[in-house]
């Protein structure tokens, strides 16, 4: 039987060795490579055309969410499986959006990342069971609505991560290469989607809900 070829992409070393581990040592998966730098993996998903891709979304300067994006206009057929320590389906919904065929939280065990791997292989879409239950629990949800977190772009979520680790204004803008004024606009959208009303309440927040971001 053919195995499935695996990239894994993701900018914490230990995690790309467990996960290498595991599922080299399963007879169905040959994980052909991984690296920590998302252009590199658009260079190898270019030259190796894996299978299949497991791909953190939380990484800079380059986001998940972009290199999905990059992978498929390289390798078209490869199938990718966002993989993340969000909840939120919004994120899911915007991996989707961009190309990947499934999406499973760092919560998900080794069971569930198989049968995802083996789903998306075939050309379905998965996913994980910790977001599906949440959709359920939205869908049945009475209270009122809080802070508009899915209406966030790719690019003001990662300014959140670098607003999360304590970067100015100027230090996202030379990051990013953007001007220091667009940089202040979306914090401003950032502000007002998620109904906050100063960056001190932005952090406080981000620091209550780590889980969000």
């Amino acid at each position: 039987m053919k195995k499935v070829s695996i990239l894994i992409v993701d900018d914490h070393k230990l995690i790309r060795e467990t996960w290498s581990f595991i599922l080299g040592s399963d007879d169905r998966f040959e994980v052909i490579a991984d690296c920590g730098d998302p252009d590199e993996a658009i260079k190898v998903a270019a030259e190796k055309k894996p299978n299949v891709v497991l791909m953190d979304i939380n990484m800079i300067p380059m986001s998940g969410f972009d290199a999905t994006e990059q992978i498929k206009k390289v390798s078209p057929e490869t199938r990718i499986i966002g993989v993340s320590m969000h909840s939120q389906p919004a994120y899911a919904r915007k991996m989707l959006q961009v190309g990947a065929h499934g999406y499973v939280t760092k919560n998900s065990s080794r069971e569930e990342m198989v049968k995802a791997i083996l789903e998306v292989d075939k050309g379905n879409k998965y996913i994980c069971d910790e977001i599906r239950n949440i959709i359920s629990e939205q869908l049945t949800e009475t209270e009122p609505q809080g802070p508009d977190i899915q209406s966030l772009t790719d690019r003001e979520i990662q300014i959140i991560g670098f607003i999360k680790k304590g970067h100015s204004s100027r230090e996202i803008a030379a990051e990013l290469d953007i001007s220091l004024k667009t940089v202040e606009v979306h914090r401003h959208n950032i502000l007002k989607k998620l109904k906050l009303k100063n960056t001190a309440a932005l952090v406080n927040f981000i620091n209550s809900n780590p889980s969000l971001y």
